[in-house]
């Protein structure tokens, strides 16, 4: 493959994950200028130490002056979107990240881990009967959906409504999930409008969720206004499912690609945190994301002015041979494995990690125990986006096994 032909757009995202285009870029111009449609271009960052030096340099790679997003906001739209954690810069992003950490710690997660492996047995046990199922809205969408709804507050009857708009919020390139760009303002509104509603109760009766914590908390003395409380309402439910949700369906696929490794689990079930962060490496959910430049600096040798946009390929840097030994083999007993499923570490590292590996070993444990010969029966269909690592719908089979609740 020669440079010109390379194409991370969405259309190419849609078909396929780029690995033959991120190998030529990481061999022939691992920093290289990507034309844009409708931008300038920037700069594709596709090796494993370069994605990990921008990923903690906050004071010379910037979230906040473009977001991280490789498309251009209008001025209006970047300062609405400076209103997340995900477009904020030290210190500010320190001192709203601060007011959600508490429920993401290594010991409230641990404390979830009975009653996350009861859920997904119930997951499990709505379909192990059939013989069948669209694994992507039956099975891998459930956990995720079910957990973070419990974390923020939304009662279990709004739960699909959220997987809804969720998907149409994220959607914005699949003509599958969100037809115009109307319906995708519309999506907004109405989880904006959501959210309005949960903060008014929680201030009046507070729970033990998070949304009652951050409709009470203070930033430099003042509460979060309508609009921050909707924004980091989004920000949790839609990272809190999206990216689980395809993090599981990529390990399922994975283990069905490779027969070999999911006996292996079956048989040792001792390998799944090892196995678990294989997975994480082979179907990293964010593709990517923008840093822009706060000052004229390089990359590798390559000169970047500032206020140039860097887009750092997670994917590509979990398949780059410096960083990792038979990187395109799928080992679930890979040892050291310090992928970037979950950023390359420094401010912006993802505050749900230790939740999405409980959620991503415990269901696949589950469905390896109870549906251990489970193949696709069809064709999966992957999201088209140049954001979300995605797959939308998943057909699979199996042979039928009794519900635990049964048997």
């Amino acid at each position: 493959m020669q440079l010109d032909d390379v194409d991370l757009s969405a259309e190419t995202w849609g078909r396929e994950v780029p690995h033959e285009m991120f190998r030529t870029l990481r061999d022939e111009a691992p920093v290289w200028r990507h034309p844009e449609d409708d931008g300038p271009g920037y700069w594709a960052v596709t090796k494993y130490d370069d994605v990990v030096a921008i990923s903690r340099d906050a004071e010379t790679w910037s979230t906040e002056l473009g977001s991280t997003f490789i498309s251009d906001f209008d001025e209006e739209g970047l300062e609405q979107a400076r209103l997340t954690l995900l477009n904020m810069d030290p210190p500010k992003h320190t001192r709203y990240r601060m007011l959600v950490n508490r429920g993401f710690t290594p010991r409230m997660i641990g404390n979830l881990h009975d009653a996350i492996r009861e859920r997904a047995r119930l997951i499990v046990d709505r379909v192990v009967e059939q013989g069948e199922c669209e694994f992507v809205n039956d099975i891998a969408c459930e956990l995720p959906l079910q957990v973070i709804c419990d974390m923020i507050g939304v009662p279990e009857a709004d739960r699909r409504q959220i997987f809804e708009w969720s998907n149409k919020l994220v959607g914005f390139d699949d003509p599958e999930l969100q037809s115009t760009p109307e319906e995708g303002a519309i999506a907004a509104a109405e989880i904006y409008a959501y959210c309005d509603a949960i903060a008014a109760e929680r201030r009046k009766e507070p729970r033990d969720d998070i949304m009652s914590t951050l409709v009470h908390a203070e930033v430099d003395g003042e509460r979060l206004d309508d609009l921050e409380l909707n924004l980091f309402f989004v920000l949790l439910a839609v990272a809190g499912n999206e990216t689980t949700r395809n993090l599981i369906a990529h390990s399922i696929l994975a283990l069905i690609e490779h027969p070999d490794a999911r006996a292996e689990l079956v048989t040792d079930p001792t390998l799944m945190p090892v196995a678990t962060e294989e997975m994480l490496r082979w179907g990293c959910s964010i593709q990517n994301f923008r840093r822009t430049a706060t000052k004229d600096t390089e990359i590798r040798g390559v000169p970047v002015p500032a206020g140039d946009k860097a887009v750092i390929y997670y994917l590509s840097a979990n398949r780059d041979p410096d960083a990792f030994d038979a990187p395109d083999t799928f080992d679930i007993r890979r040892e050291p494995n310090h992928h970037v499923a979950f950023g390359g570490g420094g401010v912006h590292f993802c505050l749900g990690a230790n939740l999405a590996r409980l959620e991503i070993r415990v269901m696949v444990e589950e469905v390896i125990r109870r549906m251990p010969d489970m193949e696709l029966a069809g064709p999966y269909r992957r999201m088209r986006s140049d954001f979300i690592n995605g797959i939308t719908s998943m057909p699979v089979s199996f042979t039928p096994q009794r519900a635990a609740a049964a048997s």
